[in-house]
């Protein structure tokens, strides 16, 4: 009678390998759609945020951070945000490049957040100037070798020349010159056009407040900074909280 104990299969090293890379790739597929879902999830919801108080669809990307991360955390590194044709307060056909950094949402961004800091930069086109000014302008020419830009009025017989500059955080136009054949404009004509510049010019979103104006042949570049600002969830149309489903 035999008294060997019966051996157990081995197992052959090569099985061994395929059963790691089975796994390995099983982790990985996981890893993968869960960031995707993170990536879609907080896109979404930071998307709808910054759409609210911007008043334009944004175009969003993320920093290097993996947002499966930030789904767990709630804390993004950075935010680059690119938007056309904005409506900041009366202008019209602003383009935004904005970068915001260190926010930290509360409850994946259903509860809103807050933003570290910020930078952005404004450009606004002669066309969109004109646009935005009313009626009374019906050209706008700028130029870069005198900072200054050239408003036609009154049906392009009369020119008024105004610079903008940058004045505790706000960006104020101010009025070089306005003639009519060589004739002094009236005053409420002047100033009612200029006020419509510089509000167009002083309203922005997030806490961006202007560091620098510069005037290009083609319109203005607004450079813009923020510090700490908080991130609300609001209705555009009742500047009410609301909710957003992220």
């Amino acid at each position: 009678m035999s008294t060997q104990t019966p051996q157990r299969p081995r197992i052959g090293r090569r099985t061994l390998v395929i059963a790691v890379v089975v796994v390995a790739a099983l982790i990985v597929t996981t890893l993968v759609a869960a960031e995707a879902y993170a990536r879609h999830q907080i896109s979404r919801c930071i998307a709808g945020q910054f759409e609210q108080e911007m008043g334009s669809s944004i175009d969003v990307s993320f920093g290097p951070k993996p947002m499966l991360i930030t789904y767990l955390d709630g804390k993004v590194g950075s935010v680059t945000i690119d938007s056309e044709d904005n409506e900041f307060g009366p202008a019209i056909g602003m383009a935004v490049h904005a970068k915001f950094s260190d926010i930290e949402l509360v409850d994946r961004g259903r509860g809103g957040g807050t933003i570290g800091g910020s930078e952005a930069e404004v450009r606004w086109g002669n066309d969109g100037i004109r646009q935005t000014l009313g009626t009374m302008v019906s050209g706008v020419r700028s130029s870069a070798s005198d900072d200054t830009l050239t408003l036609d009025v009154l049906g392009g017989l009369a020119q008024l020349q105004v610079q903008p500059t940058v004045r505790d955080g706000s960006v104020v136009v101010e009025t070089k010159s306005a003639q009519l054949l060589g004739i002094g404009l009236p005053t409420d004509l002047v100033q009612g056009i200029v006020d419509v510049f510089t509000e167009s010019l002083q309203s922005y979103p997030l806490g961006l407040r202007a560091d620098e104006v510069t005037v290009t042949d083609d319109g203005l570049t607004v450079q813009l900074s923020g510090g700490k600002t908080p991130l609300e969830t609001v209705d555009p149309t009742t500047r009410q909280q609301t909710e957003i489903a992220c």
